[in-house]
């Protein structure tokens, strides 16, 4: 049996459990305590990174890594809730230098620095409800952002995540922020399959609750009559792979942010065209090359406060893990966009 459907039997089990046998403030306490805990951990570690990070001086910004392993989101396969670690195995892996194209040295710590996991399952089989999980992630996105000059950049996990950091930041910042969204879906249904917290939601809650000014979509390719409603209904700009050579320039030559509290991008892997990313849970042809990717972050213009890698599925990478090498390039190529 799957790691995946062991977690969710798990959950299930003392969901139904707390429903008969269990005293419902002898569950919550205990779930406070957990919850308490998770949190005191990522508050303890982004503490001792900022103190480190100022301690050196003359960062403005520095990026900071924290983990949100949240798979039981996805419509499809579990998987992506394996990434994080992936990614970070690959970031440093041997195989390559710690140098970004644009020659900043991930070992120092004004450029990148960590904190750690959200203890996701561990919350989960706790029978938390995915309300109070998603503000365990805005509290820990702000704890972060707490430890100036630390600012959030998110592993996923899926791409549900996306919502309750977008929040965090909005909220922490005091206003919204222009998203620049890499992806070959909208990730924009109401309440898809009747989850509101769906990985295909995500933006939905996001552009509802107001935390977004423009939300500009890159590489679409996959998107329903009910994409195209939502995006128009929130004014949503939409770059569908079929014009991509007709919209190149622009979007090599963007400006996001002024007016606004900065920006946020948000890359989901399965953006980039298969040949070149095998290990997504949903595989779309037609997609972004990496150097497209590239193109469009080294050329931007803004401030970016935060941003995330999503929809990374470990289980479905190549033996070689090309695909997590690719998820560890983009994580260091933003890292080198929001340190300065």
């Amino acid at each position: 049996m799957a790691v995946s459907k062991i977690w969710r039997r798990g959950v299930h089990y003392l969901q139904k459990r707390n429903a008969t046998s269990v005293p419902s403030d002898l569950l919550e306490k205990g779930q406070n305590r957990v919850i308490d805990a998770s949190l005191t951990l990522i508050r303890e570690r982004a503490k001792l990174k900022g103190e480190l990070v100022r301690a050196l001086g003359g960062a403005v910004a520095s990026t900071s890594l924290l983990g949100v392993p949240i798979g039981h989101n996805s419509s499809f396969l579990q998987g992506p809730a394996f990434a994080p670690p992936r990614i970070r195995e690959a970031i440093w892996c041997g195989s390559t230098n710690s140098a970004t194209e644009e020659g900043k040295e991930l070992k120092d710590p004004r450029v990148l620095t960590d904190v750690g996991d959200v203890p996701v399952q561990e919350i989960r089989d706790c029978g938390v409800s995915d309300d109070r999980l998603m503000s365990v992630v805005s509290e820990s996105v702000k704890l972060v952002m707490e430890e100036a000059p630390l600012r959030p950049l998110v592993l996923g996990g899926d791409h549900s995540i996306s919502f309750p950091v977008v929040r965090a930041v909005s909220e922490k910042l005091g206003g919204p922020v222009d998203i620049l969204h890499f992806d070959a879906h909208p990730d924009i249904y109401h309440a898809f399959e009747g989850n509101k917290y769906s990985h295909a939601s995500s933006f939905a809650r996001i552009m509802e609750g107001g935390y977004a000014r423009r939300l500009l979509q890159v590489g679409i390719r996959s998107i329903t009559s009910e994409g195209r409603e939502q995006g128009k209904k929130f004014g949503v700009e939409q770059y569908e792979m079929r014009t991509f050579s007709r919209d190149r320039d622009f979007l090599e030559n963007l400006k996001l942010g002024e007016g606004v509290k900065g920006v946020y991008i948000s890359i989901d892997v399965d953006s980039l065209d298969p040949a070149f990313a095998p290990g997504v849970s949903h595989i779309e042809p037609g997609g972004l090359s990496f150097r497209d990717i590239l193109n469009i972050l080294h050329n931007l213009k803004g401030d970016v406060v935060g941003a995330d890698v999503v929809e990374f599925n470990p289980q479905r990478d190549t033996v070689d893990g090309m695909t997590a090498m690719v998820a560890a390039k983009l994580v260091r190529e933003l890292t080198a966009k929001i340190s300065k």
